[in-house]
């Protein structure tokens, strides 16, 4: 691979990337030379990455429970250094009504959604800064923050607007450490988790073709490679939606 998307010796830890979108990035990533360590709950999953080769190693967490991505990140630092790349891939889209909407499902949501890569950054970040050579920083939220629409997401697209908040300021307070943090908006991909979703039905403009059809976990892990090579060393706060055209249409 062409020495602009050179990921050699770099490490990338990624959340969620035992199953689902998560698949494409590790793969994605790995191909360009990077040293994968998938955060997951799901250890079969991982197993299947790191068998296929996609994945070096896998660190187990509960992405709602703050000791464990405290514990988590700590063992894959101890284990591979501090991470070059953190991509926070991993999240929930279960759907309830709006008018129907619970406390307790909006609380999950959002824990797993938001509150865990607000806590993946300050322990990853702590990590990066201590070994003094900058970093790079994703996000994955989701391209209904610019009209993919289905009912029953208000949880959902509060714990992605969220992120996308909290990539700005994770933006500006890092930069004097040479981190940047970025987001990608991934469009419709038919993983399990979409289609597993509980819920009622996904009604609305997100559910039609987009002109290029849709995306697949490995589109979305293109952007995130771009954004984690010397290619993008100034590019910070930015975002990327790999969305097959919706958003024209």
């Amino acid at each position: 691979m062409s020495g602009l998307f050179d990921l050699t010796g770099r490490v990338a830890l990624v959340t969620g990337g035992a199953s689902g979108i998560g698949t494409g990035i590790c793969e994605v990533l790995t191909e360009a030379g990077a040293t994968v360590v998938i955060a997951d709950r799901d250890k079969a999953g991982a197993r299947k990455q790191i068998d296929a080769g996609a994945a070096a190693d896998f660190v187990a967490v509960d992405l709602s429970d703050e000791a464990s991505i405290v514990a988590a990140c700590a063992e894959a630092v101890v284990r591979h250094g501090a991470p070059w790349l953190l991509v926070n891939n991993a999240g929930l889209q279960h759907r309830e009504m709006l008018v129907d909407g619970t406390a307790a499902h909006w609380q999950r949501i959002n824990d797993v959604n938001a509150r865990a890569p607000f806590l993946m950054i300050r322990e990853v970040a702590q990590a990066m800064i201590a070994k003094g050579e900058g970093g790079r920083i994703v996000n994955c939220a989701s391209c209904g923050l610019v009209g993919q629409f289905v009912q029953g997401l208000a949880a959902y697209m509060a714990s992605k607007g969220a992120l996308a908040a909290l990539t700005t300021s994770a933006a500006f307070e890092l930069a004097e450490q040479a981190i940047t943090v970025n987001t990608v908006l991934p469009g419709g991909v038919g993983t399990p988790g979409a289609i597993g979703a509980a819920g009622p039905p996904p009604i609305g403009p997100g559910n039609r073709t987009p002109p290029l059809g849709h995306c697949t976990p490995r589109d979305v892990g293109s952007a995130v490679l771009y954004f984690a090579t010397p290619m993008a060393r100034l590019v910070t706060n930015q975002v990327i939606a790999v969305d097959g055209g919706f958003t024209v249409t």
